[in-house]
């Protein structure tokens, strides 16, 4: 060996005990994978990734993905090496309370990791995110400015979650290049061999797909070999490229080599000195790097400065659209552009999904990074733009991704975009459906990914196509999801301020419509009481300034039923407050005093939602929802018999001031 090979075999063994040192610090973690990858995650961070460790947010670095999350000692070990702010205590306190090196890794929490993953497949679909991002701003601003790669890690684990499927399957239809693949084929998961449940042929089913697949075989510890493939992967651009990498998990360890036990943390003390003995690195010691192998890392973590402030000449000198560049990159619009959100007229009806849709094909010419699909509804959700180029290979800047019927691929690939940086994604389909894409609408409320879910036919009011396609659990379902804003407007003016509030917030939303025509009403066009929110909408029954008698609380659809029941109640002589509260999570937001006005402790108070009842104590005395499934009639007979009818509505009223305030009743 010459004295490079053996600096590099001895760097590829210090990640091996790294690998191993942080789980059997922190008694947990996953040691065998990382330790089997080494050789990989050395050559693409010394001979084949682009970056700048010192600049981690550099707009035209490559990105990289850990999808197989719970291997993440491998990725935090070569942030450490290679520059990126982590230090060795950081390693030594792998995956406890307060660490930047939690168990799974997590973006925005941890310098140098690009998107959240560990739910496995997660971050297969957030690579097709990734590589969709490059090719759509690469189109629009050129290659001068975009032009890198994005690399993935996957396992078995990745390739039989079912977001797989939908993910390869899109990318391969949209012919993304620049796009690389390495599946970790090391036929073990936690029951035991990946043969007991798997017999998939992965190169076969790729191909299928319409990547390119090198299967690699026996080659996991072979520099040269894993460096040739993965360049030969860069060049190809017109389509995606998959790598099969035969490892072995806990190699080289005398006792856990292919062992499934090496998934979890088997290795003690004892089977780590053996091992470390077996690499040659000193046994007694401890997250061990050696002066030449750090120099080695760093020097490699450094050499992207160079590309990195050619790029920066280049983007002094370009003479492009530099307004929409920034916006994009900032997730917002360019100056003024709230100005062009739409205004409605009271006392006509629209859908707040057609009404969406008008929002946002106002707003496309001036929040340059939107980035529409949906799931086959595309029409039907309110993201078709009207002169919308469809993205694909032919078109590769178009701006309408028809993401076919793979929700939870959509949500995925969304992820991806946002945390790519320069777009700003929007995904539509029914929002009985966001039970498909939960996990990944989950995983953009943890690490606050920039997107905008347009989840519509919100309620019974779907009718006809019965309980199968009437959403009843949902809202509370992602109302109890940390870091999701929940939307749900309640007319065309609301839809406008919620877009505003989508637009200029730096995490997910879900904007939760209607298919029905809905009255534009009067006064839901005040902007900034919609951001409370939850606002005085009306005032019935009495002008004297006395507060109200009951409270009538409503969301989306309800909220013209909740004013019609004021209605009835205040001709028996009731003041009544009609509340709307369009979001949740804005009135929490709100200091105590805001919350007092709106909604007085003292005052009964009626919550109004097509939906199930759960939560509602936090606001309201009483409810009138639903509880059960729905059925399958004309939506207004649904709403009927479930009882969302103003006489229902004046009538519950009525019997809550009774329970509570007999003397008003």
């Amino acid at each position: 060996m010459t004295d490079q090979t053996d600096l590099e075999q001895r760097a590829v063994n210090v990640i091996r005990g790294l690998a191993m040192d942080g789980p059997e610090a922190a008694r947990s973690g996953h040691q065998g994978t990382a330790m089997a990858l080494a050789p990989l995650a050395h050559v693409l961070w010394t001979r084949v990734m682009n970056y700048d460790a010192s600049e981690p947010d550099w707009p035209d670095r490559d990105r990289f993905v850990l999808s197989a999350g719970h291997a993440s000692i491998l990725l935090y070990s070569m942030l450490h090496l290679t520059g990126f702010g982590l230090t060795v205590d950081d390693l030594r306190h792998f995956r406890q309370w307060g660490s930047l090196t939690p168990g799974h890794p997590e973006a925005g929490h941890t310098v140098g990791v690009e998107v959240t993953t560990g739910p496995l497949g997660q971050g297969v679909a957030n690579g097709v995110g990734l590589g969709l991002a490059e090719r759509v701003l690469r189109a629009r601003f050129g290659p001068e400015l975009v032009d890198h790669h994005t690399f993935v890690i996957c396992g078995d684990g990745d390739l039989e979650e079912g977001i797989s499927h939908e993910a390869a399957s899109l990318a391969g239809h949209l012919g993304l290049g620049r796009l690389v693949y390495v599946y970790d084929d090391n036929h073990v998961s936690i029951d035991g061999p990946t043969e007991l449940a798997l017999s998939d042929d992965a190169v076969g089913r790729f191909e299928a797909y319409g990547w390119d697949v090198d299967d690699l075989g026996e080659a996991a510890n072979d520099l040269d070999v894993l460096e040739a493939a993965l360049e030969r992967a860069k060049s190809i651009t017109d389509k995606p490229s998959l790598i099969v990498l035969r490892s072995h998990i806990g190699y080289p360890s005398p006792k856990f080599t292919d062992n499934p036990k090496a998934h979890g943390n088997p290795f003690d003390a004892a089977e780590i000195r053996r091992t470390k003995e077996v690499m040659g690195l000193p046994p007694d010691e401890d997250f061990f790097v050696p002066a030449d192998v750090l120099e080695l890392y760093r020097a490699a973590g450094a050499r992207g400065a160079v590309a990195r402030e050619a790029w920066q000449g280049r983007f002094e000198r370009w003479t492009g659209d530099r307004e929409a560049w920034t916006a994009g990159w900032a997730g917002t619009g360019v100056e003024g552009w709230d100005a062009k959100l739409p205004h409605f007229e009271p006392g006509g009806e629209l859908a707040t999904r057609q009404a969406s849709a008008k929002v946002l094909n106002a707003l496309v010419d001036v929040v340059p990074g939107l980035i529409v699909g949906s799931a086959d509804l595309t029409g039907n959700t309110g993201v078709l733009l009207d002169d919308g180029e469809t993205q694909a290979p032919d078109t590769p800047g178009g701006r309408q991704i028809h993401y076919g019927i793979r929700e939870h691929a959509m949500a995925g690939t969304m992820n991806g975009i946002a945390k790519h940086g320069g777009l700003l994604p929007v995904g539509g389909t029914f929002f009985v459906f966001s039970d498909y894409a939960r996990p990944s609408v989950r995983l953009a409320a943890l690490e606050q990914a920039h997107v905008i879910y347009s989840f519509t036919h919100d309620s019974v009011g779907v009718g006809e196509d019965g309980p199968t396609h009437q959403p009843v659990e949902h809202l509370a379902s992602l109302r109890a999801m940390p870091g999701l804003r929940v939307i749900r407007p309640a007319d065309a003016n609301e839809t406008a301020a919620a877009w505003k509030l989508a637009v200029e917030h730096q995490g997910p939303t879900a904007l939760v419509l209607s298919r029905q025509n809905l009255p534009v009403l009067e006064g839901t066009d005040d902007h900034a009481a919609v951001a409370q929110g939850a606002y005085v909408l009306a005032e019935t029954g009495g002008t004297d300034g006395a507060d109200p008698d009951v409270i009538l609380i409503g969301t989306g659809s309800e909220v013209s039923l909740c004013v019609d029941a004021a209605a009835l109640l205040a001709a028996d002589g009731t003041r009544v407050r009609v509340v709307s509260m369009p979001c949740w999570e804005l009135f929490d937001e709100q200091t105590g005093r805001v919350q007092e006005d709106v909604l007085p402790s003292e005052v009964p108070t009626l919550a109004v939602e097509a939906g199930a009842s759960f939560g509602w104590d936090r606001w309201a005395d009483d409810t009138v929802s639903i509880d059960r499934f729905g059925a399958s009639a004309p939506a207004k007979v649904v709403f009927e018999h479930l009882g969302l009818n103003p006489q229902n509505v004046a009538q519950r009223a009525q019997d809550l001031l009774a329970d509570l305030s007999p003397d008003l009743a």
